[in-house]
């Protein structure tokens, strides 16, 4: 097919994503390579979100491509009770980059499936039935995930299963309350946090589920002190603490998982995303030494076909060897560092924004129509007037491709993109607020 009749193609038989389908124009990928993919017609884009903040190492890494080619060569598929090397090679080197308290992994498709799984895990584990999540959040969309879920992609799951309470996030910028440091914001919302736990029973609660540092929903990161904190809390109270590493995970933060940059064990880490980059399905659930010996003697009632899948577990070894045969942290660090400062210069200088929050290659750019006022451009789940789509427009019109969600802009590009390359890019961004502070702001 030319790239025209893949796009009718598209349209006429396929379902696409969080979509109204009526107007949708799918770009045709004829190649890609790097942070760069080229349509039929030869334009070239700059893929500025990874993907869906999967391919931290970018199209066309030839290291990922050899192993899956090398793993078909020797068998596409068998069973998960039976053995792959790929299959035993990752788990045991997903395990040494994890702290000394965990014990197995639990490999599944994707990141929802890893989050259902951590919470059956966790409610066998414990015996109790309630889980505790921020409405702030996405953990995926399937219907166990999609209850975790606390932001509107939520809502066509409702009514959900019970025993699923949301919290609120300690989303500092739009807090009613004027904090004088970090530690009085992480006071405050530890404070209401735990007060929460006592009115739902201290003795019904399985696990806390958050994301370590919020993704799509906003680049939210702790304030100082706050996932200690919540660690603190679950110990109290005999709750598993479980961190969604599904987008910080795998170098994307600027450490290899986002947990460790608070110094906090969890009891339950969920995968997916960069482990594979995309390159081909997985996820995963790993648990602690105590958490993998209760399952000794009891029946682990997880199961999926396609567990441990080779081909995957193959391209997950290659890029866990990519990412530290290549340096890929040193990099993320560096070029995330000339990242927060352009956000920074950014925020000054355009009235659009309100808020930038950057950690690593993960950061998000928040509008507003007020900096005094800090009125969102566009009211929470309420997008009436589409205003963010044509703002996403603007920059598509430039090549630069993201996605956006609420009134946040998110930048996250490859791991691999260099600081010539982000500079290139943010020009782009630059000319796109200001057409948004001459359009949109009071």
């Amino acid at each position: 097919m030319n790239g025209e009749e893949i796009k009718r193609t598209l349209k006429e038989y396929n379902l696409q994503s969080w979509s109204k389908q009526k107007n949708l124009n799918p770009i045709p990928v004829e190649k890609a390579e790097g942070i760069y993919f080229w349509d039929y017609e030869g334009n070239r884009y700059t893929d500025m979100s990874s993907q869906l903040v999967n391919m931290n190492l970018g199209f066309g890494n030839q290291a990922i491509n050899q192993a899956i080619k090398d793993q078909v060569d020797q068998f596409c598929f068998v069973g998960p009770s039976y053995g792959a090397e790929s299959r035993a090679e990752l788990a045991k080197r997903i395990i040494k980059l994890m702290p000394e308290n965990m014990g197995k992994v639990f490999f599944t498709n994707a990141g929802a499936e890893s989050n259902e799984n951590a919470v059956k895990i966790a409610r066998m584990f414990t015996g109790k039935h309630k889980i505790f999540s921020r409405y702030r959040s996405y953990h995926g969309s399937s219907f166990g995930a999609g209850n975790l879920t606390g932001e509107p992609r939520r809502y066509a799951l409702e009514p959900g299963v019970p025993g699923f309470i949301k919290f609120f996030d300690p989303y500092v910028y739009r807090e009613a309350v004027d904090f004088e440091s970090e530690e009085a914001a992480t006071k405050y919302y530890l404070t209401k946090l735990e007060e929460q736990i006592q009115y739902e029973g201290t003795d019904s609660i399985a696990a806390i589920v958050m994301e370590t540092i919020t993704g799509s929903n906003g680049i939210l990161i702790p304030p100082k002190g706050y996932m200690s904190g919540v660690r603190a809390l679950c110990d109290k109270y005999g709750i598993l603490m479980i961190c969604d590493e599904v987008m910080t995970g795998w170098c994307r933060t600027g450490k290899m998982f986002a947990f460790e940059h608070f110094d906090i064990k969890p009891d339950i880490v969920t995968f997916a995303k960069g482990v594979t980059c995309g390159y081909v399905p997985l996820g995963g659930v790993v648990v602690t030494k105590e958490i993998a010996a209760y399952f000794d003697d009891n029946l682990l009632s997880c199961g999926l076909t396609y567990s441990g899948h080779p081909l995957s577990c193959a391209a997950g070894v290659a890029c866990v060897n990519y990412y530290e045969e290549a340096n890929i942290l040193d990099n993320v660090n560096e070029v995330g560092m000339l990242l927060g400062e352009k956000l920074e210069e950014l925020k000054a200088s355009h009235d659009c924004v309100g808020d930038v929050r950057y950690i690593g290659l993960f950061s998000a750019i928040e509008l507003v129509k007020s900096k005094e006022t800090k009125e969102a451009l566009v009211p929470y789940g309420k997008d009436t007037q589409g205003i963010m789509g044509k703002i996403l427009g603007l920059l598509k019109e430039r090549k630069f491709m993201t996605y956006t969600h609420e009134n946040m802009i998110l930048i996250a590009p490859p791991l691999i993109i260099t600081k010539e390359q982000l500079v290139e890019e943010l020009v782009k961004v630059d000319e796109v607020l200001s057409i948004v502070d001459d359009t949109y702001v009071k």
